[in-house]
């Protein structure tokens, strides 16, 4: 596209503005996935589960703008390319889940726990990111691949709720993903807490806004380069292992739009902690404990592989274009984490 800068790199920039907000978000408005959930289950607080129904809402309108105005082709998009799989979803999601709650942090939350400092997130990152790379290209590839097999759409509308009603009543795919995300967004300020929570309610929409820049940004450069980059927004899982890969052989290597993702991720949150007051080194001193974060890690990359995203990648880029697998890997998510956080609490012991 440009002479000064390649597509990858360009696209690399791209992730790195909305990883930058993405990272901000985690550090001044605490957004969290983990923390919203044990907030929910155990301090009486939907305040934070709220922030990602208001990041969603964002992410749904601005995705569905975009498509009608014709600057994202969504069909290009990995989660409406793809045929649905309702068992990896739900089979990812809890393993996804359930290992967040061991590690006490998903890919993302890792990352943003590293730009502060903590030394324990960057053993999460590293084992993480070799985990999804073993069932993407590695030893349990095959097997996963014969398991739950990979087929592009190709018939029919694609796999999501907006493009299924439009194909079932012939009304416009752009105007149902607007009034939804517009619903989304309007039902999470039935909460008094939410509607006080001026700061928390900004970090959260500059989370979906992030999202909307990775759809427009890839399909711009889709448009208008010379190379067949993928259309893509935020997730964190095989972007941690493209990284790791990158730093090792970036002489014959290409940095990308999740490389540049992570990194943005990363000064985002270095950035925000400062701003706070929060950066400070820390370790793990229990070696109990980091064995627990290292099990999780491992089966968060591999659920986040089976579930094609984790978090982030489902909870709000695929979210934000209402494909099916969206809200039933998100709740499988909720449930392996509500079932983690139980073991780790009390072990699974009987209610007196």
């Amino acid at each position: 596209m440009f002479d000064w800068i390649s597509d990858s790199s360009l696209a690399a920039l791209v992730g790195l503005f909305g990883g930058l907000l993405l990272g901000l978000a985690a550090r001044l408005g605490r957004f969290c996935t983990l923390g919203a959930i044990e907030d929910m289950l155990y301090a009486g607080s939907s305040l934070r589960m709220r922030m990602w129904g208001i990041a969603i809402g964002v992410a749904v309108m601005g995705s569905f703008a975009l498509i009608g105005l014709g600057w994202l082709g969504a069909e290009e998009a990995t989660y409406l390319r793809q045929q649905w799989n309702p068992l990896a979803s739900i089979l990812g999601g809890l393993l996804f889940g359930y290992g967040m709650a061991l590690s006490g942090n998903c890919g993302y939350g890792a990352l943003a726990r590293l730009g502060g400092g903590d030394l324990r997130a960057f053993v999460i990152v590293l084992v993480m990111g070799l985990s999804a790379y073993v069932a993407i290209s590695g030893p349990l590839s095959p097997l996963r691949v014969a398991i739950f097999p990979e087929m592009d759409v190709i018939d029919g509308p694609l796999p999501g709720f907006a493009h299924g009603i439009s194909a079932w009543t012939g009304l416009p795919v752009a105007g149902l993903g607007l009034l939804t995300g517009a619903l989304i967004f309007a039902a999470m300020f039935t909460s008094a807490e939410l509607r006080a929570a001026h700061k928390e309610v900004f970090w959260a929409a500059m989370a979906g806004v992030a999202v909307i820049t990775g759809w427009a940004g890839t399909w711009f450069i889709l448009q208008n380069g010379f190379s067949a980059i993928p259309v893509e927004s935020h997730t964190f899982s095989a972007p941690l292992g493209d990284t790791i890969l990158y730093l090792m052989t970036s002489s014959g290597n290409h940095v990308n739009f999740g490389v540049g993702s992570v990194a943005g991720v990363l000064l985002g949150a270095f950035l925000g902690s400062l701003f706070k007051g929060h950066f400070r080194w820390e370790a793990c001193e229990d070696p109990r404990e980091l064995k627990r974060q290292i099990l999780g890690a491992v089966i968060m990359g591999q659920g986040a592989v089976l579930a094609v995203g984790c978090s982030i990648g489902q909870g709000l880029s695929a979210f934000s274009l209402l494909a099916w697998s969206a809200p039933v890997t998100f709740l499988a998510i909720l449930a392996g984490a509500a079932i983690g956080l139980r073991q780790l609490i009390s072990g699974f012991a009987p209610a007196a």
